[in-house]
């Protein structure tokens, strides 16, 4: 039952049908997978259940949308791409929302939004062992799930109830209408970059977040750009550097920072990590507040990235796919205004090389 972008599914109950059978064959399967094996968007199955276990919710005005949230207290965050997940609990705080892009900022909940991404709201009510789980589920135009917002124990539902009701709509239709997500511009050809200017560029940098303004003049690609570096900026690592630095930070107590996202959403862990897990090819933390699992087997490449900044070298560990897309970033935990730890600058500098460079 595979959806053609722009082609609504029927508003009917196919889809639905198909994914109870699903779930009924695989117990336990989530929205995401399911959306995989049937072929369509996750947010066409999410719009199959309007009605049942869905509500469409009025999107845009997202700050006040985030106020709202934060009104409920305690929730947990959770935000994906394709090989990595991060959930983090707490309280939406220090909200700043503009037309096009968003931050909220508290030690539990660290975020940076990308609002154009913002199109589809629902909530949702999934049964999970018996119990209800409530959430706020926004999609992007394509129908990729962007962010999710799940209650928790610690959360105020009235709050909830008051938001799901403020934001209804009188469209519950169960049909869904995919556009095409954004292409993105093919990155020159190695031979036509100016390797000396990008070099002269990279090492004026005054903030990591140049960087993005970098590529963009320089019309490269992100492991197009690291490639291209130079190994005093970017060094090809072994792609299990995750795992050494995930333990090696779990056995000395070093702070770090995990980065996960999407085109839509950023979500940021910073702290100390404890509880590391491999479960099959998914390779996790798993510590109160905080949650990590990520597709180690999916990892196509792994770069330790050095860019200079107004407060000294900034060390970060990048990893990314066979498509080049980024499935996560780990730096050494860093306040503004002050140099990044010694202790992480020595363990990225361990990570043993790649066997071959990608």
């Amino acid at each position: 039952m595979k959806a053609l972008p722009g082609m609504p599914l029927p508003a009917n109950d196919l889809l639905w049908d198909c994914w109870q059978v699903l779930r009924k064959d695989h117990p336990g399967i989530r929205a995401r997978d399911a959306a995989n094996q049937l072929e369509v968007p996750e947010a066409a199955l999410i719009a199959s259940g309007c009605g049942r276990i869905s509500l469409r919710l009025r999107g845009g005005d997202w700050g006040d949308f985030l106020e709202r949230v934060g009104a409920i207290g305690p929730v947990m965050a959770l935000t994906r791409n394709e090989h990595a997940v991060i959930e983090k609990t707490g309280t939406y705080r220090n909200i700043q929302c503009g037309a096009s892009m968003g931050l909220v900022l508290d030690p539990d909940i660290d975020l940076r939004l990308f609002l154009d991404h913002w199109r589809h709201l629902f909530m949702v009510r999934e049964d999970s062992h018996g119990n209800a789980r409530h959430s706020l589920q926004v999609f992007d135009a394509a129908g990729v799930a962007v962010h999710k917002i799940y209650l928790t124990d610690a959360s105020d539902r009235a709050a909830f109830d008051r938001l799901v009701a403020d934001r209804g709509t009188d469209d519950q239709t169960t049909a869904f209408v995919a556009e095409p997500p954004p292409e993105r511009p093919a990155p020159k050809a190695d031979e036509l970059v100016d390797l000396a200017g990008f070099h002269t560029g990279w090492d004026a940098l005054l903030d990591t977040h140049e960087f993005f303004g970098l590529l963009r003049r320089f019309n490269l690609g992100r492991v197009q750009a690291l490639r291209l570096a130079g190994v005093e900026r970017a060094r090809p690592v072994a792609v299990s550097a995750l795992a050494v630095v995930l333990n090696s930070a779990a056995e000395s107590g070093l702070p770090i920072m995990v980065f996960v996202g999407n085109r839509g959403c950023i979500e940021i862990h910073t702290g100390p990590v404890h509880r590391i897990k491999t479960m099959g090819p998914w390779l996790n933390v798993l510590d109160p507040g905080f949650n990590l699992h990520l597709r180690e087997d999916h990892i196509a490449s792994a770069w330790v990235v050095r860019k200079p900044t107004s407060d000294g070298v900034v060390t970060s560990l990048e990893l990314f796919d066979a498509a080049g897309e980024t499935i996560a970033f780990v730096f050494g935990r860093r306040r503004p205004s002050e140099p990044e730890l010694e202790g992480w600058r020595e363990l990225a500098a361990s990570l043993p090389d790649a066997e071959s460079a990608p």
